[in-house]
């Protein structure tokens, strides 16, 4: 596996204010990574940082061999990065099908297969955007992600505030695009136990730093460390 992020001693934050310090991690062309941490711990600066939205202090932050810090914000989603923030900033004034076709680019990704994976949006194509359900728009975020084929993909938070049928079907769509391996993804959540079998490598965050990097299936199987850094996170 090829790698394609590779995170060394990086510190970060907003301004001259520091969030995170020392974070090291790679991650390998079509892998996965759940990011962990309670809240305030530094996951949704970590995704900022990766897009330029937040100021990295120092260490080296390179994506598929390039020196990410050089390149300017606006410019990283064609580099590769696709982002889908927690806010989930879709176009409320276009339709669907305009949010989704506004940002493609050629690749695996088109229309038809985000229909494929998301048939709501199909149903819901020519619906403005501030027409949708919470569950809708979250699909319409990621399937808008999607369409810029991104190399990664980062999710913040995706199943948040949605109701349990529309976390299901979420859960069973985020578990395919991993498992299909076309692209990376990292995978930002507060459940632990809902998202660590979907990936292959965890990451804990307290307190802005690295406590635990390694193999997904071992952190779910320590019931005694989740609890400790998640505490109700982990269920």
């Amino acid at each position: 596996m090829s790698e394609l992020l590779k995170l060394e001693n990086v510190r970060a934050g907003y301004g001259d204010a520091v969030v995170l310090e020392d974070i090291s991690f790679s991650l390998g062309e079509g892998d996965s990574l759940a990011l962990l941490g309670r809240n305030g711990m530094g996951k949704t600066t970590l995704l900022s940082t990766l897009m330029g939205a937040a100021r990295q202090h120092s260490g080296s932050l390179r994506f598929a061999g390039e020196d990410l810090a050089i390149v300017p914000a606006h410019a990283r989603a064609h580099r590769g990065l696709g982002w889908v923030p927690q806010e989930r900033d879709i176009f409320p004034s276009l339709t669907v099908e305009e949010n989704l076709t506004v940002v493609a680019t050629p690749g695996h990704w088109n229309l038809q297969r985000v229909y494929d994976m998301f048939p709501r949006l199909k149903e819901r194509r020519t619906n403005m955007g501030n027409e949708l359900s919470g569950g809708e728009q979250q699909m319409l975020a990621m399937g808008r992600a999607l369409m810029l084929n991104p190399k990664l993909l980062l999710l913040d938070e995706p199943l948040e505030g949605l109701a349990p049928l529309i976390v299901q079907e979420l859960l069973s769509i985020i578990r395919r695009l991993t498992e299909e391996g076309g692209m990376a993804v990292i995978l930002v959540e507060q459940h632990a136990r809902q998202i660590l079998p979907l990936t292959r490598q965890a990451l804990v965050l307290e307190r802005g730093r690295a406590v635990y990097c390694g193999d997904s299936e071992t952190l779910r199987a320590d019931r005694d460390l989740l609890d400790s850094w998640l505490g109700v996170a982990a269920h």
